[in-house]
């Protein structure tokens, strides 16, 4: 049975979770308003990864015998500025979401929760990828400047990425 304190601290990473999907679609939309079909496409797939973040906290609470407390989600800020402003927007998002993981990490160590220390491992690695990933994206934008010709051809990179479905394992 997991222990009470790691169970509303990992609730509420379950929102969080949610609400990185919400914040993605939300850059997402605003992405294809102005055209960048790629960045839109780069963020609906990180969306989808951050639902799939979601489920597997889902569905490890309801294996350690706990219950699921889903919370209402914060709708996020629709008032975006340039790429690179944005992915600099990622970046600081996914920096407070490894924060909020680590979090989780210390509370279950402190609780002796080693099953789910163990557990959390996972996201302290794909919180790893995520940020050096976003990290990549900003400087490659701030190496070759606001030159529209560069832009285009980050967006069709971003439009080559692929979804494949999170799992813990």
């Amino acid at each position: 049975m997991i222990n009470k304190k790691v169970e509303e601290i990992l609730n509420a990473q379950i929102n969080k979770e949610f609400y990185s999907a919400y914040l993605y679609l939300a850059m997402s939309a605003h992405f294809d308003e102005i055209g960048l079909k790629g960045f839109s496409h780069w963020t609906k797939v990180q969306a989808r990864e951050e639902v799939d973040h979601g489920m597997i906290l889902f569905d490890y609470i309801i294996e350690r015998d706990g219950n699921v407390d889903l919370k209402q989600i914060e709708a996020p800020q629709y008032n975006f500025g340039e790429p690179l402003e944005i992915f600099e927007q990622i970046f600081r998002h996914e920096c407070s979401v490894t924060e909020s993981i680590e979090c989780v990490a210390s509370m279950s160590e402190e609780e002796c929760d080693m099953a789910t220390r163990h557990f959390i491992n996972w996201y302290i690695q794909e919180q790893v990828e995520e940020e050096a990933s976003v990290d990549d994206i900003i400087k490659k934008m701030k190496m070759f400047g606001q030159d529209k010709s560069i832009l285009y051809h980050i967006d069709i990179e971003l439009g080559k990425r692929e979804y494949s479905q999170h799992k813990y394992s």
